[in-house]
């Protein structure tokens, strides 16, 4: 399943692994690492100090582990256990710490993406997908409606993987949910379903790498939804189905510009004390090292002492809360019949976003209405399809959000 970057790709003898080995044995002197120290502490500017908060200069400033604070990657591992019940005794990797989703997506596609493979992606995605995987890898993109009347279409996405993985005999698919940009993720059903289809392929020879991107996860505004993310159902389901997953502290503690994301693997076939989780670190740790050499160390440290606050729990609730009455409210608002003839509501039940299916006019078109009138910000995804991010409107404020849609709609027209 590795891309020949994959199969060379490896992480060296140098300065770090030199630099680890003279930290549990040089107890005399340590001049290895390219850091300045002050009286045994990581020397600081008072200017910088200042605004470091509760994090200490040492626990800020000094380089973090290439693959990540220890203690952090088992914080999130025990999170996720915690999020999905059914990982319990399935094949699962220490996650190791990116800079952020879609570095942790750009490594996967580093070391597993071969130019030519093909990628199968609904039609409704994330833009980014075509810049990590057809533009710097040189994946052949396989696209399937996403919808398939209320619900997501599994039996496209069955046939489009088929078909894909038998004429390579490898294939690879990105599961984005809940979705970005239409706020959609399965039922449990249809969680099973697509779990079962990715099986299926394995099972006919086919190599298939299933990159589960879990950035909105935990935002769930439907009883029916699935809960738990699909690298729970398909984690050590074939010995030919390889499960990655990436996911981020991003959304799930609501810290953006803090870069903190996770890769976990789990191998069909290999329990979770196998070496080639071992092996698989090394090569993503070799990646990491060759572009960036580690991530922030202030954004490791700040989301490991939120993960251990008593009340973390309790306000990822509250958040997640409040985002679900904003979807609620943009339910209700848009239930009323006098948008039919402007447009229709594609199916959304979780996530930051809701789409528009236009009839009249471009997406585009109103988008540029709305900012050049209106003053409001949406985002055109397709020729008729334009994406409402609700998680940043106040509840009382999303009517007049779509009054404003509506009107400038009825202008274009």
């Amino acid at each position: 399943m590795l891309s020949t970057l994959g199969r060379q790709t490896f992480f060296p003898r140098g300065i770090i692994a030199q630099t680890a080995e003279a930290k549990e044995k040089a107890k005399r002197f340590n001049a290895t690492i390219g850091m300045a120290f002050e009286r045994g502490r990581a020397m600081s500017l008072p200017c910088v100090a200042a605004h470091l908060g509760d994090l200490s200069p040492d626990e800020a400033l000094r380089y973090a582990p290439v693959t990540g604070l220890p203690a952090l990657r088992e914080e999130w591992k025990r999170k996720n256990l915690r999020d999905n019940p059914s990982l319990e005794g399935k094949p699962m990797s220490l996650p190791i710490v990116t800079s952020g989703l879609t570095h942790a997506l750009s490594l996967a596609a580093d070391l597993f993406c071969e130019p030519g493979d093909p990628i199968v992606l609904p039609d409704k995605i994330w833009g980014n997908y075509r810049l990590t995987f057809a533009l710097r890898r040189g994946a052949d993109i396989r696209t399937y409606r996403f919808y398939d009347g209320n619900g997501f279409n599994v039996a496209g996405f069955r046939e489009c993987l088929a078909s894909a993985g038998r004429a390579r005999g490898k294939v690879l698919t990105i599961l984005n949910f809940p979705n970005n940009p239409t706020g959609y993720a399965p039922t449990r059903r249809e969680a099973d379903a697509i779990a079962d289809a990715l099986v299926a392929t394995a099972h006919e020879g086919v190599n298939v790498v299933c990159i589960t991107d879990d950035a909105y996860y935990g935002l769930f505004h439907e009883d029916d939804v699935c809960t738990e993310s699909l690298f729970a159902r398909v984690s050590g389901a074939h010995p030919r189905l390889l499960a990655i997953k990436g996911d981020a502290a991003t959304k799930e503690l609501y810290v953006w510009g803090l870069r903190v994301g996770f890769l976990s693997f789990g191998v069909g076939g290999c329990p979770h004390d196998s070496p080639i989780y071992g092996a698989i670190e090394k090569k993503v740790a070799g990646a990491i090292r060759a572009v960036i050499s580690n991530c922030s160390m202030a954004s490791q440290q700040v989301a490991l002492k939120a993960l251990r606050s008593p009340s973390f729990e309790a306000e990822r609730r509250e958040k997640a809360m409040l985002l679900k009455e904003r979807a609620q409210e943009v339910k209700r608002v848009l239930a009323n019949p006098r948008y039919a003839n402007a447009w229709e509501t594609y199916p959304f039940n979780s996530g930051y976003f809701m789409c528009l299916r236009l009839k009249n006019i471009t997406a585009e078109a109103l988008r540029v209405r709305l900012l050049d009138r209106y003053g409001v910000g949406t985002i055109a995804t397709d020729e008729y399809d334009l994406r409402v991010a609700f998680s940043c409107i106040e509840k009382e404020e999303i009517e007049e959000l779509f009054e404003t849609i509506y009107r400038a709609a009825m202008e274009v027209t």
